[in-house]
Parts: structure tokens; C-alpha cells; sequence
């Protein structure tokens, strides 16, 4: 089996481009509209990061990807992910549809928090001059709300079960991990979160509503860690708050993109129209006479002011960073013939197995199969041709063969 899917979810406030960011990530359709709450249920897709394949390292002439896609010496590798609805303010009391979003992010692994860059949608989602409002604000207030829910469901967990049991278990990690599951945490993430919070020395029993809250706002941000999406970077005020975004969060996470701009090149490539691959820096009209006056003019402006500004539209590189720099995740492939590189049916690279890094030999091979790890003797990195044992750490980019005693019978 794959390791688990990680889920990035897409926050934000109403009508600053989420929906449209979804579409142009996934090619899926949803509703889009300049109006609140277009997305009341969550929308699920596939989205893919994009990475060198390692057949071009091996001088390979091709691979056969089981998932994905493989162009031009590019890997596209699966990853899930879910379009939330909109948030205004007081959402994490329930206004609006705050109570529905809150519980949908529950399942997360990152947050890509969409802003208006450009300023030019209200506190409620409502069209407004570009300039009028601010983003930084709306970043703040957007990533308080998500963070006021957080510390609500741990508080709420904490008096309803924690407080009675903790007195009593001989493992508090384990017991606070085991009851706040529901957020989609691991024992890392509390260690981690108890640390950043400065209670190593105190015993969770001894913990104040102080401390219970300082330790929820640092689960949060190792748990569910928020990547800022500077939308309509394309306009002309969305310079200036793009600079100011920066400044005020980091440039590791902030990322300017227009979601329409890709979703204009996707679709134009989809119908054939252009040659152009996610995250490329430029495009190519494959017949210019298929096109209309209007349809040149808006990939012109595409070209002019995001791809030759920016180097690209950014949404593929936000999704990179989501995944190989926020999540911290590798790309592994397994394979059942070391020399060949190839699965048992001859297939070459077949799997891309994003996996974390710190990942051994050893927990890839439950993560292909349960009795491959129960059963492991030993490794195979595929490039070096050396063995290796179930401590090995991989490393990005590795092709591996395990050999299990399960896999001889």
C-alpha cells in the first residue's frame, strides 16, 4: 500500500479566489461565483507537485508511472486536496458557515490560506476597489479565527477527557495524542507543540488555562502548519501588500500567484491550444489561428504580467513548497528489480511514494505491504547497488528494493 495520503486544505476568506485556485490545481469543476459561500460542501481533488523525475538521472529513455504522469523528464505526483468554505469573521464561534469549515479542517495536513493581495474583497467576501482593503489584516484575522477554533477543540477535549484520566496514566504523550486523534495529530506534533510551548519541565496534571492554551496554539502550527497564498498578484496594488506580506510572515511563507492565470493556461493547454506545463515559466500557441483577439489578449497578459514578473504563476511552486518544504516530505520509488528498475510486470519507476523525510528502509516496506515489513531482511538502494539494513535513512530521490522473507514464498 502507498504511505498515507497527506491532505492540503485551502483556506480563506469568501471570494478571494480559493474555488478558483482548486480548479486551477485540479482541472475539477466547481462552482465559481464573485459571491459568498459559493463552496458550502468541501470540494476533494487531485492535485500533483512536480519534481525531476530520477529516470533522466539514471539515463533512462522513459519511465511507467501506476500513478501520475511523466512529461518532458517532469514527475507528477498525486496529492489530495480539499477546497473549504469561506471564512468571515467570527467563523471560529460559528458564524457564517464557520461551524461546517472548522470541523472540514479537521482532516488537514497543511493549510494554503488564500489572500486578496490586491485588497479588493470585503470582510464579508463582497467585491470591492482594489486597494480598499487590507490583506495583511485579512491574513491576521484569517489565521486568528483558525487558531481561536484550534485552541476551542483542544480546551473542549482537554475538560471533557484529558483532565479526568491524566492524573492516572503512566504515558501523558500517548493519552493526549490517543484523545485529540480527531485533529489528525501524531506524538510528534504534541512532543514538538509541548516544547514550543516551554512545558517540558511541567507535567501536564499542573498545566494552567494558560498553558492548555499555549500548547493548543503550537499544536496548531506543527499540526496544521498555514502557507500564504498571495492572490491577484497580477493587479497593479498587489505589489506593495505582496512586500508587506513578506515582511509581516516571512518570505518561506509567502507565495504570489494567480489562480486565474493558471487556470487560463490549464485549460488552454488541455483543449491544445498551447504547450505548457505547470510551473514553466513561459507558454507556446501551438495555432494561433484557433484562438480569438480576446483569448491572445489574455494570454498575453498572462505572459506579461505574472509569467515574465514572476518567472511563473506561482501555483505550482505553492504547491511544491506545501509539500517538499513545509511537510517535509521526499520522493521515493520502489522497485522489484534493482537492475532493471522495473516492478514485477516490467514496468519502469512505476511508484512515487512521497513518504517524510527520516523515513528507514524498514517503514517503507510496511508502508508497500504489512508483511514486506514484518518479514524485511534487508534493502537494495538501486543506484549504488549496496545493501542496506532497516535503520537506513532514505534520501530524497532514492530508488529501493526491499527484500522480505514474505516476498520469497
Amino acid at each position: 500500500m502507498p504511505p498515507p495520503e497527506k491532505l492540503i486544505g485551502i483556506i480563506g476568506k469568501t471570494n478571494v479566489g480559493k474555488s478558483t485556485l482548486f480548479a486551477a490545481l485540479t482541472l475539477a469543476p466547481v462552482a465559481i461565483a464573485n459571491h459568498p459561500f459559493t463552496t458550502i460542501k468541501p470540494n476533494i481533488g487531485v492535485g500533483y507537485v512536480r519534481k525531476k523525475c530520477v529516470h533522466v538521472e539514471l539515463g533512462l529513455e522513459k519511465c511507467d508511472p501506476r500513478t501520475g504522469m511523466c512529461i518532458k523528464g517532469n514527475r507528477f505526483i498525486p496529492v489530495k486536496i480539499m477546497d473549504v468554505a469561506g471564512l468571515i469573521p467570527g467563523a471560529s464561534q460559528g458564524r457564517g458557515l464557520g461551524n461546517k469549515f472548522m470541523d472540514d479542517l479537521r482532516q488537514a495536513d497543511i493549510l494554503i490560506h488564500v489572500v486578496d493581495a490586491s485588497g479588493s474583497t470585503g470582510p464579508d467576501g463582497t467585491p470591492a476597489k482594489p486597494g480598499t482593503y487590507d490583506p495583511v489584516e485579512e491574513a491576521k484575522l484569517i489565521q486568528k479565527e483558525v487558531d481561536e477554533w484550534f485552541v476551542s477543540v483542544v480546551r473542549r477535549v482537554w475538560e471533557n477527557k484529558i483532565s479526568r484520566q491524566i492524573y492516572l496514566v503512566n504515558n501523558p504523550i500517548e493519552y493526549i495524542t490517543q484523545n485529540l486523534s480527531g485533529l489528525s495529530i501524531n506524538k510528534n506534533h504534541v512532543i514538538e507543540a509541548i516544547r514550543l510551548a516551554g512545558l517540558e519541565d511541567k507535567h501536564p496534571k499542573k498545566w494552567s488555562s494558560d498553558d492548555i492554551r499555549e500548547f493548543a496554539l503550537m499544536l496548531r502550527r506543527v499540526s496544521k502548519p498555514i502557507l500564504i497564498a498571495a492572490n491577484k498578484a497580477d493587479l497593479p496594488t498587489a505589489e506593495d501588500n505582496i512586500k508587506r506580506l513578506i515582511k509581516e510572515f516571512g518570505k518561506e511563507n509567502v507565495v504570489p500567484v494567480s489562480a486565474l492565470a493558471e487556470y487560463i493556461l490549464r485549460k488552454a493547454a488541455q483543449k491544445g491550444l498551447i504547450e505548457y506545463l505547470p510551473g514553466d515559466n513561459d507558454f507556446k500557441i501551438i495555432d494561433s489561428s484557433r484562438l480569438s483577439k480576446e483569448q491572445l489578449h489574455a494570454l498575453e497578459l498572462v505572459r506579461r504580467k505574472m509569467l515574465a514578473k514572476y518567472g511563473s504563476t506561482g501555483v505550482q511552486e505553492l504547491l511544491n513548497k506545501a509539500v517538499f518544504n513545509v511537510l517535509k516530505l521526499i520522493v521515493v520509488y520502489p522497485v522489484e528489480d534493482h537492475n532493471k528498475y522495473t516492478d514485477h510486470y516490467g514496468n519502469i519507476l512505476p511508484d512515487a511514494y512521497l513518504v517524510p523525510e527520516g523515513t528507514t528502509a524498514k517503514e517503507l516496506a510496511y508502508m508497500i505491504h504489512t508483511d514486506l515489513g514484518k518479514t524485511f531482511l534487508y534493502a537494495i538502494n538501486a543506484k549504488t547497488k549496496e545493501k542496506v539494513g532497516e535503520t537506513y535513512v532514505l534520501r530524497d530521490n532514492d530508488v529501493i528494493k526491499i527484500v522480505a522473507a514474505a516476498a520469497r514464498r
